[in-house]
């Protein structure tokens, strides 16, 4: 069993620890951290590694938890995720077959964070074709028995992974990125994305 952060549709790394385990804990008991993948992802545009962020509401010098961070709509990031989503990868080879499902994630406003990034998981895993049982935390423990890949929610200063390249969109102008978010490989991968996920010798 692995313990994860849920994140906004996680970085590939993530995805290496979570389709090589039998079961996932999902952390829904910890503070909410700034600088971290649980509201934000990285993708691929004509202008390389792009930024999404996801606008939560903060209550100043009040430490939440994390299941209790909401969302912020005033701006619609949504619409421009979802936009900027289209923008860059309307010409990869995949990216029809999972747009409507996609869709399906933005068109709700989700109140909360959590409950966002848990369907950005349940949207993932129904694109691997992937059933693999999950619980959530019932308490925060800084020691964890269970194989903790919590730390791969920090977007700042994060560990390098080297992970094989697969073709990207604009690889000729911008090389190939690392762990972007797990949209970027199933954009450009499709169903092959199971397969380079289980065959990435990563240790952790």
């Amino acid at each position: 069993m692995i313990l994860v952060q849920p994140t906004y549709f996680s970085p590939i790394i993530q995805y290496v620890g979570i389709v090589n385990s039998s079961k996932i804990m999902f952390e829904v008991e910890d503070n909410f951290q700034k600088q971290t993948y649980r509201n934000r992802c990285y993708i691929n545009t004509a202008n390389g590694k792009h930024l999404l962020n996801v606008p939560v509401q903060h209550n100043k010098g009040i430490k939440q938890k994390t299941k209790d961070v909401k969302i912020d709509y005033k701006d619609s990031w949504d619409k421009l995720h979802l936009k900027t989503l289209q923008t860059a990868y309307n010409s990869s080879p995949f990216f029809e077959f999972y747009i409507d499902d996609l869709m399906t994630v933005f068109k709700k406003q989700t109140t909360f964070l959590l409950d966002l990034n848990l369907k950005c998981h349940e949207f993932i895993m129904d694109s691997l074709q992937v059933e693999i049982p999950t619980i959530k935390t019932t308490e925060y423990s800084v020691e964890s028995t269970s194989t903790d890949l919590r730390n791969l929610a920090i977007a700042k200063g994060e560990k390098p992974f080297q992970l094989e390249r697969y073709i990207q969109v604009f690889e000729e102008h911008n090389g190939f990125i690392q762990n972007l978010s797990m949209l970027d490989l199933l954009f450009m991968e499709g169903p092959n994305a199971l397969n380079y996920l289980e065959s990435q010798q990563i240790t952790f």
